[in-house]
């Protein structure tokens, strides 16, 4: 039995991926290409109404499983096929080397199959004394070494052109160029004789189409189709979860597919195969027309695999992953498979979906270490061809473990501290004594031992204030209202009448603990933002409320997360309130969102009423400027004058992007300041930080970090604005740490005139 791998141990394996140059250029060079590619294949198409669409078909051929397979059984056993069903991955392999004896095939090619990497079929196959060869380029060359793809669709991306050559070196005995061209020659000449001699090939598909019992095969090489077309038989492994009733839903999929995987509009070959076809074998002529014509018919096998999908399509939380297209999306646009490639990221299956899939094929004590080496920027989810809500299922998988393996210390004694906000608020405070040794008098741990800090030592770390926000709110709530009476009469004299005839709006501000106890600067310059718009507001910080309870979810303590969740539904709930701002993007998804997923429908007053902090100043308040005391402007509705402009980038937290959907609100606030925004070309890319994630894998923190800052160095701001604490403290505490020359601040703090 294979022995699990120690957290310890696999951090090892990702700081080795990290030290790995070819890698991180290849990985990173990918992403960036990929992005633009796939925008350009979709041009012209609605992206959304598609991924709808695929993923409303997959949808509901998962709930007719079954029946759409005995329509695909008794059409295709018409056409000569035969076809298997599989409840195991022993079975299938089994299946398949029972199909190889009895044929006599001994040697074997294979066109490229991610379902035969989840059985392990090669292993078994050779084990049989059967000879196996990938066809596919990348495949065999990772076959040569010994190793596993890297991706689901580019297996072997992880390797050089000059590692590739050094191994056909090997291969051919002799000395082989880096030229890619002589290298793919190389290739076909040593795969020819396979094809040629093989007795059997083995496909994956793409499709199963029930109605006319078709196979479709998707590919950019060919291979395929020598594989399906040469030996005398054929067998294609296929989950049960590619089938679809007919050629219309495998065409729209097909629409989606290429496009998402590699930012084609269409494949080089897509094959369909509709039972066995001629076999064109030698020595045959002595023999009758009719045994000829017997021998002449290829043998075609079709073994569908569940291997437990049959299980996941009847749980209501995971049976969404059976819509998985397998383009690989979900790693093209991973932060965490940008650092450390496929390897790291997955166990067979890559990205996002293999570390949710790993669980369920391969077993939890391959997939407790992935599900936490995820930064929950929800990347993956904005870009899924089947509209797969991964990050959520990610936190759930890491929630089943622990619940089946034990929840660690550290977990544990979070869940406890939060469950407790008593508990939780006296330990902050305390911390907020405890530090001064190393605080050095500034708002920053700066003297911290290095038995601590040595992982951490790329940012700098905030202090926790002396006097947290909610200490603060009496003064705070006192100042906001002497500011909006002020704000109510223009230099003229005149009223400004922004909301006539309708009572007070009502809002209720959640803090979050970062800007509680870290940061309450923040909410002070968003409550003065709010209080100098001129709308007549009544605001309310309710003092039951605490941590969202994300950082719970993120180690896996979904019980705790949801005692926290209903802390803060009941502190909210005795006021009467129109919204429920937040200045924290990561905060406002969470309730908008998780809060009705943990607590049900006691959670959705709440939630309806949750906005983040820009889009409730851009789209309730609507200011057309926004110009601070310090710049003499009293009116932010119709006043502006000239000031000290600064170059302004902004970094999109990947909760506000892509957890809430809103990317406009904060740049058109930016620019109504005056000052000369500039757009990164990476402004929604994750900064790495992730909560705990930064916690457990503080190496790939600080490269995903590193790329963020150079980033937005290059657009020569002065300031780099974001709207998450969580960012702030990674971003800012990595252009202190390593001497950027911008500096980073809160929205808030640029609208209230900190610049």
């Amino acid at each position: 039995m294979e022995k699990s791998e120690t957290l310890k141990q696999y951090r090892d394996r990702v700081d080795n991926a990290l030290d790995n140059q070819f890698l991180r250029s290849a990985m990173d060079k990918f992403a960036i290409a990929y992005r633009e590619s796939r925008k350009n294949a979709f041009k012209g198409m609605d992206i959304d109404i598609l991924i709808a669409e695929v993923a409303a078909i997959k949808r509901d051929a998962i709930r007719k499983g079954d029946e759409l397979f005995e329509q695909f059984k008794s059409v295709a056993e018409k056409n000569g096929v035969h076809v298997h069903l599989a409840a195991t991955a022993k079975d299938a392999n089994e299946i398949i080397a029972k199909i190889a004896r009895d044929t006599g095939s001994q040697k074997i090619i294979k066109s490229k199959s991610m379902t035969a990497e989840e059985i392990h079929l090669n292993k078994w196959l050779e084990n049989e004394g059967i000879e196996v060869t990938e066809t596919d380029l990348g495949e065999w060359i990772v076959q040569l070494r010994h190793e596993g793809p890297s991706h689901m669709v580019m297996p072997a991306i992880h390797l050089s052109r000059f590692q590739v050559a050094e191994l056909f070196s090997g291969v051919t005995g002799r000395e082989q160029s880096g030229e890619i061209e002589r290298l793919v020659k190389v290739a076909r000449a040593e795969l020819r004789e396979k094809f040629v001699e093989a007795d059997m090939g083995i496909t994956g598909a793409n499709f199963a189409v029930a109605d006319t019992g078709t196979v479709g095969i998707v590919t950019n090489e060919g291979n395929a189709r020598l594989v399906t077309t040469l030996p005398k038989v054929h067998v294609a492994l296929v989950g049960i979860d590619k089938l679809l009733p007919t050629m219309k839903e495998a065409l729209t999929v097909l629409k989606v597919l290429p496009r998402n995987a590699t930012g084609q509009r269409l494949t080089s070959y897509v094959t369909w195969i509709t039972g066995p076809s001629e076999y064109s074998g030698s020595g045959v002529s002595c023999l009758s027309d009719n045994d000829r014509a017997a021998l002449n018919k290829r043998e075609m096998h079709i073994v569908f695999l569940d291997n437990g999908r049959k299980k996941i399509a009847s749980d209501p939380d995971f049976a969404q992953i059976l819509q998985c297209v397998r383009c690989g999306a979900c790693a093209n646009v991973c932060p965490v498979y940008r650092m450390v490639g496929g390897h790291t990221l997955g166990y067979i299956y890559i990205g996002a979906i293999g570390l949710i899939t790993t669980y369920f094929f391969h077993g939890a004590e391959h997939a407790r270490n992935l599900v936490q080496n995820c930064t929950n920027c929800g990347a993956c989810k904005a870009v899924c061809a089947a509209g797969i809500d991964l990050p959520r299922l990610i936190k759930e998988v890491h929630a089943r473990i622990q619940d089946e393996q034990g929840h660690p210390l550290k977990s544990l004694m979070l869940g406890r501290v939060l469950r407790d906000r008593a508990l939780f608020h006296s330990l902050l405070r305390a911390a907020a004594i405890a530090q001064r040794p190393v605080t050095g008098g500034t708002p920053y741990l700066r003297h911290l031992p290095l038995i601590f800090f040595k992982e951490h030592n790329f940012r700098t770390l905030p202090a926790i204030v002396k006097v947290p926000f909610r200490q603060r709110w009496s003064r705070v709530k006192s100042g906001a209202q002497k500011r909006a009476i002020t704000k109510k009469t223009l230099r003229s004299g005149s009223e400004i009448v922004v909301n006539p005839e309708k009572k007070p709006l009502r809002v209720g501000i959640f803090s979050g603990c970062v800007q509680d106890f870290v940061y309450p600067e923040q909410l002070e310059a968003g409550i003065k933002v709010i209080a100098d718009s001129g709308v007549d507001i009544t605001l309310e910080f309710p003092m039951g409320q605490s941590c969202c309870g994300l950082p719970a979810l993120m180690m896996g303590e979904k019980e705790a997360a949801r005692d926290v969740a209903i802390q803060n539904i009941n502190a909210f709930k005795v006021y009467d309130l129109d919204y429920v701002v937040t200045l924290c993007a990561s905060c406002a998804s969470h309730l908008k969102h998780a809060l009705p997923m943990l607590a049900g429908n006691q959670a959705r007053d709440l939630a309806d009423k949750v906005i983040p902090f820009s889009q409730f100043m851009n789209q309730t308040l609507e200011p057309q400027s926004v110009r601070s005391e310090n710049d003499n402007i009293t009116d932010i509705t119709q006043h502006s004058r000239v000031i000290t402009q600064k170059r302004v980038t902004w970094h999109s937290p990947c909760h506000l992007c892509r957890g809430l959907g809103i990317k406009d609100d904060p740049k058109q606030l930016i620019e109504k300041t005056g000052h000369i925004f500039v757009q990164a070309k990476e402004e929604e890319t994750c900064c790495g930080f992730g909560g705990s994630f930064s916690a457990n894998f503080p190496a790939i923190s600080k490269e995903i970090l590193a790329t963020k800052l150079d980033d937005a160095e290059k657009t020569g701001a002065d300031i780099l604005v974001t709207e998450c604490p969580g960012c702030v403290m990674q971003l800012r505490g990595g252009a202190l740490s390593q001497k950027r020359n911008f500096r980073v601040i809160h929205l808030s703090e640029l609208l209230s005139g900190k610049s």
